[in-house]
């Protein structure tokens, strides 16, 4: 297990298929734009603004 992920990536594992579609990253930009966290005392609040 530790010889898997001890060796550096190569650039020629990389394929075309692990680029997003376009779609993808517009739904996470989105999220994120709509995501708010707040701080109280020691907890924290998700709200998504939606």
């Amino acid at each position: 297990m530790q010889k898997m992920y001890s060796e550096t990536p190569r650039s020629g594992h990389v394929g075309k298929n692990m680029v997003p579609k376009g779609e993808t990253i517009k739904f996470l930009l989105d999220y994120s734009k709509a995501l708010s966290v707040i701080d109280y005392h020691k907890l924290k609040f998700e709200a998504l603004l939606n």
